[in-house]
């Protein structure tokens, strides 16, 4: 089968040899793979649509190995397609069925090895390449909003990279159950953009972040955020705590602008703050069968019925064969929404 590959690249080394650079890999789309046979409860997809994420651009520099029990050089958390072959304790699921859902590496190939209790059904209205870029961005989304925060309707939400594959589906979301969504993003597209999908205020912080500045003007349209969905972190922290209500709860995803962060520990004393940390892919099966889950019972039924968009924002979909465009596409950050292969 076809997979995409990271491969390290050959730098120079002392004496005129060549030793493998460290933090950087090439993007190869092999072509001698071994489609895999699944047992007991695993399942094989072929694939019809993959997302990129941001996490695939950190893998691809050294910086996130995959999780044991997935392809090491394969990346892709995400999925939609149909059932192939399943293992003899399969349940539920048969071949010819349409699933999507989030795994742990290996998603963009023809073909991906997954467990049943980490697929979901594909609503008949959806079409299976756009789906492969809805669900790690909605289970991220979800998981942090409602069972991380506890997000209630009619509360106040910030939402910083508002343009992200996550942020799109955090706003869709929030909007669906009454909420106020306050957004940041470099570009005024990216914002413009937003409004479409439901975003109450945009901010531009542009390329040179000014937290007393982007603080005051979310103070100037609401008073006090609820929950804080923080895709970006380092100097945006202190905006998160400045921002917040008392009792505010703030949610960090990524890490975009550093790993490091000033904290004033007094505010978040005496506003009584939660700050939550959270990632998706090196939890447990168990822990992905849970959110997965959620994700069926509670964002699967509004894609169906159109409450939410039954397709993900997407910048493009690009041929699983130009790979490799596609990852300059992320890494540019000119997107907004998904960057999708389609691996059929």
């Amino acid at each position: 089968m076809r997979a995409v590959t990271f491969v390290a690249e050959p730098t120079p080394a002392a004496g005129g040899a060549d030793r493998p650079r460290a933090r950087s890999a090439a993007i190869v789309v092999a072509d001698d793979r071994t489609v895999p046979d699944p047992v007991a409860d695993q399942v094989v997809v072929r694939v019809h649509g993959a997302g990129l994420n941001r996490a695939d651009l950190v893998q691809r520099s050294g910086g996130y190995p995959a999780p044991p029990g997935v392809p090491a050089d394969i990346p892709g958390l995400e999925f939609a397609g149909i059932v192939e072959a399943v293992g003899d304790q399969v349940r539920t699921l048969r071949p010819g069925d349409r699933v999507f859902g989030v795994t742990g590496g290996g998603a963009q190939a023809e073909y991906v090895l997954t467990v049943e209790a980490c697929c979901v059904i594909v609503p008949a209205n959806l079409d299976l390449v756009p789906a492969g870029g809805i669900p790690e961005t909605s289970i991220t989304a979800h998981d942090a909003l409602f069972t991380r925060c506890r997000l209630a309707p009619g509360e106040r939400v910030l939402v910083h990279a508002v343009g992200s594959g996550v942020g799109t589906a955090a706003v869709q979301l929030v909007k669906a159950i009454g909420g106020f969504v306050v957004g940041t993003a470099r570009t005024p597209d990216k914002l413009e953009r937003a409004r479409g999908l439901g975003l109450d205020h945009g901010i531009c912080v542009g390329r040179e972040l000014d937290p007393r500045a982007v603080a005051l003007e979310i103070a100037s349209v609401c008073d006090g955020i609820d929950v804080v969905l923080d895709l970006v972190s380092g100097p945006y922290l202190g905006i998160d705590v400045a921002v917040c209500a008392p009792k505010g709860r703030i949610v960090l995803v990524g890490s975009l602008a550093g790993a490091a962060a000033e904290l004033s520990i007094g505010a978040v004393m005496v506003k009584r703050l939660e700050i939550h940390g959270t990632v998706l892919r090196p939890r447990t099966l168990w822990e992905k069968a849970i959110a997965t889950t959620a994700f069926a019972a509670q964002i699967v039924p509004m894609l169906a019925s159109g409450r939410i968009s039954p397709a993900p924002v997407v910048e493009a979909v690009v041929p699983l064969a130009d790979a490799a465009a596609a990852y300059d596409l992320l890494a540019s950050d000119a997107t907004f929404g998904k960057v999708i292969l389609d691996c059929r």
